[in-house]
């Protein structure tokens, strides 16, 4: 009997089968579900993707931020100014508001990262602030009332509203799929190991000349820039957005936060099984209004208590299970 190294496991290899079966269906969403079915998919990966970054971000470089509604708004506002004042292509202003946000959180970095812990959180929710008054005086994008997209704009997107809202909910697919695929192949490489060790012991990655302040900036950036890309296609779903829903710190990062709680913060898995329960949970109990946002509450702080590493880092600890192996392990092979 031999010893080999192995990253996967059975359940990654059939987990992976069972995602390329669910993405082929999701890829064909268009011609078997209503407008509203590609809609709520779109939404889901939008949250998926937010919470995936936010994961990354929290989970395993400790950046706790609070202010991630930042580059939602500012990919948004960036989108539109594109679009507006410029003519250009809505698709082609996405990868633009992605390097435009990834050039604008390297001075915010270099500010908040002067801040520890709590003050941290709070200076990133400061920053977001500053963004949504600012994007709140600029007259030509409508101001504190907001501003839609022009139909014509719209119109780039596809001749008929069939391919307009399928091209919109394809671009959310690929945001959703890529934040998890991009996340998960930065932690099988060597910035993830620095990153899992981080994850585990902040002390312990010092010691082994890890440079914790660069990744973590690396992190941040690398993060801003997918947030805003995700902000652009949250503005082509709505497709009318005002400083106050744009910098919402409700819809995209309170419930982004819920969603890798419950889930299981510091895993792959986690954001996933967490963005599954919050649509389930939305779906079933928002139309009890305040009582649905008490019970998201209640339903965190449980398990938190119960479980402290979420769901998946229940079952994970108690079956064994990994979807997403990242790390190396010794398998016996006869």
């Amino acid at each position: 009997m031999a010893e080999m190294i192995s990253r996967s496991t059975r359940a990654s290899r059939i987990a992976g089968m069972v995602a390329i079966a669910v993405a082929a269906a999701l890829v064909a969403a268009p011609w078997w579900g209503s407008i509203a079915t590609e809609r709520l998919l779109g939404e889901f990966m939008i949250y998926m993707a937010l919470a995936t970054l936010w994961n990354l971000l929290a989970g395993y470089t400790g950046l706790v931020s609070v202010g991630q509604q930042a580059y939602v708004g500012f990919g948004a506002y960036i989108l539109i100014s594109l679009a507006l004042l410029a003519g250009w292509h809505p698709l082609l202003a996405v990868p633009v508001a992605g390097i435009a946000a990834a050039l604008i959180a390297v001075p915010v970095a270099m500010l908040v990262f002067r801040l520890q812990g709590a003050y941290f959180a709070i200076g990133t929710w400061v920053v977001a602030e500053v963004f949504r008054l600012l994007c709140a005086q600029i007259a030509v994008l409508g101001g504190g009332s907001g501003i839609s997209l022009p139909a014509a704009t719209m119109k780039l997107l596809g001749e008929s509203k069939f391919w307009r809202e399928a091209t919109i909910y394809w671009l959310a697919l690929a945001l959703g799929v890529g934040a998890v695929v991009i996340v998960y192949a930065l932690l099988r490489s060597r910035v993830g190991l620095a990153l899992t060790a981080i994850r585990d012991n902040e002390t312990a990655s010092v010691s082994l000349g890890i440079r914790i302040e660069r990744v973590k900036f690396a992190v941040y950036v690398l993060v801003a820039g997918l947030t805003a890309m995700i902000g652009c296609l949250i503005e082509l779903q709505k497709v009318r957005m005002s400083p106050d829903a744009a910098f919402s710190v409700n819809d995209w990062t309170a419930f982004v936060i819920f969603i890798v709680v419950i889930g299981g913060i510091g895993t792959i898995e986690g954001p996933i099984i967490g963005t599954i329960i919050y649509f389930l949970l939305r779906e079933f109990l928002a139309d009890l209004g305040s009582i649905y946002l008490m019970i998201l509450g209640a339903l965190a702080i449980a398990i938190m208590l119960l479980a402290p590493q979420g769901i998946w880092g229940f079952i994970k600890n108690r079956f064994g299970l990994s979807l997403f192996p990242t790390g190396y392990r010794v398998v016996s092979k006869e």
